[in-house]
This record gives structure tokens, sequence and C-alpha cells, in this order.
């Protein structure tokens, strides 16, 4: 500004060469399923959206409930997993995908809160402070909701993390704990999305910068969410109990085809024995004609011939 040039590139030649990324990790399943059994309705919502769309911590403070659009397959009308718009009416607003495990989460956490006397509508923040129905101070009132600041949300996990005792107090020179409370999330979106997806496409659905393919990189979001699809057991926290309702789910309709079949065997075998009593009664009748007319006597060539 003072219009002093300064060659940075000789005095940065004697600097030390810092790392480009920090020393943190993701948390791992385990500890995300520990973290989500803190005792606090919001917590699973939080945590089952961040992980499974990797949005930042300051979505929060744009997130509203018609944000959020449930996405179903055509066919049994299944959810499939849901649509965020993130940072809706900025600059940086793009659209992501959550879980079907995060949507249902947030999904019970609105009806909580309908059932409680407030009015939920499009307009509804996502996340709100807690209340007490029972008295007034202090907490509030379930009709009157106030957002939730992505700073209030930051520290609702780093409570549950500290509660849950994943995180213990820094010993000396050391600056970093083991994952961060909220870009740590993020970590694990993109390491388990990774896995089966185009990095470049788990690149846009976190708002990364692509590089030159900013400018020619243009899926549609239909390629997006097939894509994203694929990762959907890898996001989702409770995976073990979704495979196994799928399991289950399977194999009652497997049952239900099975009971069909037999269902047809059975009735085939009821026409074929019906068929052969019927054709029982005719030669029976028959036979009873023969007698009363005189023609079947026991040793005649008739009688022999029919006993034969």
């Amino acid at each position: 500004m003072n219009d002093i040039l300064i060659s940075w590139k000789k005095i940065t030649r004697g600097l030390p060469k810092g790392r480009k990324w920090a020393d943190d990790r993701s948390p791992t399943i385990e500890e995300i399923r520990k973290i989500i059994e803190y005792p606090d309705r919001r917590i699973k919502p939080i945590v089952y959206t961040v992980v499974s769309s990797g949005i930042r911590l300051s979505a929060w403070d744009y997130l509203r409930w018609g944000h959020i659009c449930p996405l179903y397959d055509k066919d049994d009308n299944n959810l499939l997993a849901a649509k965020i718009l993130v940072y809706a009416g900025e600059e940086e607003q793009y659209t992501t995908f959550i879980s079907p495990e995060a949507y249902n989460a947030l999904a019970d956490w609105m009806d909580f809160r309908k059932k409680s006397g407030e009015a939920i509508n499009e307009e509804s923040w996502v996340m709100r402070n807690l209340w007490d129905n029972r008295i007034t101070k202090g907490k509030g009132w379930a009709t009157i909701p106030k957002k939730l600041k992505s700073s209030d949300v930051k520290a609702l996990v780093e409570n549950a993390i500290w509660t849950q005792g994943l995180r213990r107090k820094l010993p000396p020179g050391k600056r970093r704990h083991e994952f961060q409370a909220d870009h740590g999330f993020r970590k694990f979106f993109k390491t388990r999305a990774e896995q089966i997806m185009k990095p470049i496409n788990v690149e846009m659905l976190m708002s990364h910068s692509t590089g030159v393919s900013d400018s020619y990189y243009r899926p549609t979001e239909k390629d997006l969410f097939d894509d994203y699809l694929k990762a959907i057991d890898l996001l989702t926290i409770n995976g073990d109990r979704v495979t196994l309702q799928k399991q289950i789910t399977e194999l009652e309709e497997k049952s239900k085809d099975n009971e069909y079949i037999i269902k047809g065997k059975l009735q085939e075998k009821d026409r074929q024995i019906e068929t052969l009593i019927k054709k029982q009664e005719e030669f029976e009748q028959l036979l009873q004609s023969l007698i009363d007319s005189g023609q079947f006597e026991p040793g005649n060539s008739l009688a022999h011939k029919m006993g034969k």
C-alpha cells in the first residue's frame, strides 16, 4: 500500500516449510456411535446429517426444514435419501444429500417439536433451543423457537464428545485433539464416500473447488445422486441395524414368494385329486350300468378284460 517492495521469495527461502495438512483424523464409526448416545434429542440428527453430507458447521445458520426434501423410489416408494439445499439464498448456495438414516432422525426431531406445540412449517429452523413445558424460566417455550446457531451446534457436539469419554485434556506440547468436533465429520464423509464414489463428485457435494474442472465438469443433479446412492451404506452409522432390517425384509418377501409357490402346488394337487375322484366316479357309474344291463358277469370275457 505504501509502494514498499519486499522480496518475499528470498525471505521465505530461509523459513522452515510447514505442513500443508493437520495431524488430526476423522472419528471412527465406533466413536460416532458413542457420540450419538449423548442424552440430547438433537445430537442424532446433527451427527447423522453431517457425516452423511459433509456440510460445514456454518450451514446450520441457514438450514430450514423446507430446504430438506426426501427422495423416494418410484417403484416401491421406499426412502432412498434426502436432498439438502445448503446456504440457501447465499452466493455459496449448493445442493448435497443425506442418508435415509439422517432424514428419519431429522423428521423424528421435527415431529417431536410439533407434538410439543411448535408450529412447524418450511420456514422452521432445523435446529433450535431446548425447552421445558413445566416451567418458563431458563429454557423458554416450545412454542417460541430460538435458532441454534452454528457455534451452539459445535458446543453441543463438543459436550457430547467430552461427556462420552472420547476426549481428554491435552498433554503439554500437544495442540490438537485426535479429531475435531466439527471438521472431523467432514473428513469422515470424504474418507468413506471416496471409497466408492467418484472423487470429483465427492468434492462437489462438499462444495470444494475442483480447479480447472469447475469450468468444464458439469454433472447433472441425477448423476450426483446416483453416485451418492452407492455410498449410502458406508455413510450410515447404524449400518448393522439397517442391513439386518434389509435382510429381514428380503426374507419376508422370499417367504411370501415361497408361500405363493406352495399354495399354487397344493392347488394343482387338489385339482389332480379332484380329476382322479371324478374319473373313479365315472368308472363306478359305468361299471354299475353294465351290471344292471347284464353285460357284466364274473365269468364272461368282458368281465375278464375289465378285471385285467
